[in-house]
């Protein structure tokens, strides 16, 4: 209840700002941020305290740029064609830190990667270990994120690999294919189109270490500007409260104005999805005043899974990759 009251607070305070513009008020600091897709639920949050005015209340004049299949965040953010970027994984901060871009991500939307693996029903499949040996369809930015995971967890092997290319079509055909996917995008779809409910396995419930949906600022926000990194992960935390807890129709009209492809019921499921599995609510973010969280260990945890299998050398300084000054950290 105090959280929906600082929210409503926020809001009235954004509207009387915005409402008058009394000689003396302090100017906006101008914050354009952009996605790493096309404007979705997985964006709710930060859309959300754009239509509340969080934002605004906390002195930010927030642009928020939609992405897509030829936008790229960490090159926008470099260049200075963004103030502010969504990293989609926790593999882009680290690859950051290893080509030395001052780039660092300053909140961890999702507690857990919306990463999965999907499977044919009444096909002996019961969990992740059942895969082995199965084809399985992953595209080619896969086989260097979470494949080397697979590998090392579950014995996997490189001649498993299908190249998925978005198609869903050799999977619908293939009782025994195994197909990647993102939780809220491809089973629904194959729910659809293939009129039978899959198998899905979210890799962070069977152990895959990594964050998602994080927050990027550029090292000179966070030296120059510390106050409006602060501002921008409080308010986002905000409005994901707002989003998933509380009314999510002021976001939701903003995502679609952005992306008209997007469905009430694409982004209905999208929004169940997030809430039941604690893909933002869950993990470091033990309660929803913490939303956002991170911590070293977490961090450790896939530096070194990833460095064990040779992603990175192990004397990266992966710390470089994040910075906790922002975020409550358990």
């Amino acid at each position: 209840m105090r959280v929906g009251i600082r929210i409503a607070a926020a809001f009235a305070l954004a509207i009387a700002a915005s409402g008058n513009g009394a000689a003396g008020a302090k100017p906006l600091t101008p914050v354009t941020f952009v996605t790493d897709w096309k404007a979705q639920a997985e964006h709710g949050g930060f859309y959300e305290a754009l239509a509340l005015g969080l934002y605004r209340a906390r002195g930010l004049d927030v642009r928020i740029v939609e992405g897509g299949p030829s936008v790229n965040v960490p090159q926008m953010l470099a260049g200075g064609a963004a103030d502010f970027g969504i990293g989609s994984n926790a593999f882009i901060p680290l690859n950051l830190v290893r080509e030395g871009a001052p780039i660092r991500a300053v909140m961890a939307v999702f507690q857990k990667d919306p990463q999965v693996l999907i499977a044919h029903p009444h096909t002996g499949v019961n969990g992740i270990a059942q895969m082995k040996g199965r084809p399985v369809l992953i595209a080619d930015a896969s086989i260097v994120t979470f494949w080397p995971w697979l590998r090392a967890k579950y014995g996997f092997t490189d001649s498993q690999i299908r190249k998925y290319t978005f198609n869903l079509a050799p999977f619908l055909l293939d009782p025994r294919a195994i197909q990647e996917g993102y939780l809220s995008s491809e089973p629904y779809t194959i729910e659809r189109e293939g009129h039978f409910k899959p198998l899905v396995f979210l890799l962070a419930d069977n152990g895959y270490p990594g964050y998602a949906n994080m927050v990027l600022a550029p090292q000179r926000w966070i030296d120059g500007k510390p106050g409006a990194v602060r501002a921008f992960v409080d308010a986002t935390r905000e409005g994901w409260i707002a989003y998933l807890f509380q009314n999510p129709a002021p976001g939701n009209a903003l995502i679609k104005r952005d992306n008209p492809e997007m469905t009430d019921d694409l982004i209905a499921q999208a929004i169940d999805k997030m809430k039941c599995y604690g893909i933002v609510a869950s993990g470091d973010a033990k309660s929803r005043a913490a939303i956002g969280a991170m911590t070293d260990a977490r961090w450790k945890a896939f530096f070194d899974t990833m460095a064990a299998d040779g992603l990175y050398p192990k004397s990266l300084n992966w710390h470089s990759a994040y910075d906790l000054r922002f975020v409550r950290q358990n």
